[in-house]
């Protein structure tokens, strides 16, 4: 028998954004899991006929012989794999695909795109990823911190959040609104800043409105990569970036640096983000300080492929994707931390598995590609003593799957069951 909470009889019932959630939703107390194996993160192996039992919101018991206590409900998923619940260290909830054809800064207001934001933690977390990094609202002010809090009170459902708020870039570079006559003045994608007074002052806005990190870009985006010599727009100098470090840290709140590659992703390195966003150009030398600082790699590697499918690369996506095929073997090589990450938003929301076959196909074991989704990313957003793995003491946040993904990679697109702590938000029939 399932144990299913409310919010998923309700979530069959209408769409994510009409779910009225109760206050107060919490799992019976003692739940056993029956499984056909544990995959376990932290050993990169499987455990199998193993049972994990859930009390509350929090894995009390796993392993094969685990006692289930008189009186839990049992939970039959022994013809599937349970695995800790999926993490995207870099989306964009507030964001759809049809971003470059539908301006929405210009055709959307910040409610609407706050309740496609809605949609779009639903269907994250329908597709086994309990726990994102949204990584800039992209022009939608504060809609991801009112998000983060609403999942958190029960409003609606969602995976939990860490969020950025608006990224900091600069005037005539990444987020700024292009394309429109000089004389109309429109809000921007991102938070723009030319000079340490304004860099502070918009860090210290986006700490003020509830940002868990600061997001910086510190290159360009791919329209500024010179394909002559590979090398990205650097948007700030070297104590620019180490400001933006320092003046976060002040707040206890980390950095993430978007970086293609170049002097201004080695300086970020140095200046000591806590990740690089995308990467497809770091040279070995950037690499080579990642592993030395620990800093962790979000590599986002199919939103730089085309969008339709069949389509050809152009000259600027087919240089792109090399570069980042062949960076991507080497962070593999030298064992930089990579946690997984989409870019969700550009990708739609709930195909967040997209980019699994990709890093297997650039040289990463799928264990590892399986560990980068869960214990690397818990890691990477400081959770990992209460989400990543599944261990007792931690949060209830489980999903199955129907094959092996350490032999399947392709089974972690097909996500039959997501409890997210502790309570059932999809079950299998």
């Amino acid at each position: 028998m399932y144990k299913v909470s409310p919010v998923f009889f309700l979530s069959v019932l209408c769409c994510a954004f009409c779910v009225s959630v109760p206050e107060s939703v919490s799992a019976q107390d003692v739940t056993a899991i029956r499984t056909l194996a544990v995959v376990d993160v932290l050993n990169k192996t499987i455990v199998e006929n193993a049972v994990v039992v859930v009390t509350d919101n929090e894995i009390t018991a796993v392993g094969a012989n685990a006692t289930i206590p008189p009186g839990a409900t049992i939970m039959d998923l022994s013809d599937q794999y349970l695995m800790p619940g999926m993490i995207d260290a870099h989306t964009h909830v507030t964001v759809t695909s049809d971003f470059a054809s539908n301006n929405p800064i210009l055709n959307k207001s910040i409610p609407y795109r706050t309740i496609e934001a809605v949609a779009a933690a639903r269907a994250t977390l329908m597709a086994g990823f309990t726990t994102i990094r949204d990584v800039d609202s992209e022009g939608a002010e504060w809609s991801d911190v009112t998000l983060r809090d609403a999942i958190n009170d029960g409003l609606v459902i969602g995976p939990r959040m860490q969020v950025a708020t608006l990224a900091i870039s600069i005037t005539g570079g990444y987020m700024n609104n292009e394309g429109l006559a000089p004389h109309i003045d429109v809000p921007h994608f991102g938070s723009l800043a030319d000079s340490p007074e304004a860099i502070v002052k918009t860090l210290r806005l986006q700490v003020r409105n509830g940002a868990d990190w600061i997001k910086l870009y510190a290159t360009g985006t791919s329209s500024h990569v010179n394909l002559e010599n590979m090398e990205p727009l650097p948007q700030f100098n070297d104590d620019d970036i180490q400001l933006v470090v320092d003046e976060a840290a002040r707040f206890g709140k980390p950095v993430a640096a978007h970086a293609y590659g170049g002097p201004a992703a080695h300086a970020a390195v140095d200046a000591g983000v806590r990740s690089i966003e995308h990467g497809m150009m770091l040279s070995d030398e950037t690499l080579d300080l990642m592993v030395e600082k620990g800093t962790f790699w979000v590599p986002t590697i199919t939103v730089y492929f085309p969008t339709e499918t069949g389509a050809e690369l152009t000259e600027r996506q087919a240089a792109i994707t090399a570069s980042h095929r062949r960076v991507f073997g080497r962070a593999v090589e030298k064992g930089v931390r990579i946690a997984y990450g989409t870019d969700a938003g550009w990708v739609p929301h709930g195909d967040n598995a997209v980019d699994f076959a990709e890093m297997v196909e650039y040289g990463m074991a799928p264990v590892d590609a399986v560990r980068a989704a869960t214990i690397v990313g818990a890691e990477l957003m400081q959770l990992d003593s209460e989400i990543g793995s599944i261990t007792a003491g931690k949060l209830a946040d489980l999903i199955a799957v129907r094959s092996n993904p350490l032999t399947n990679i392709a089974a972690l697109s097909d996500v039959t069951f997501v409890m997210k702590d502790g309570v059932v938000y999809k079950a299998s029939e």
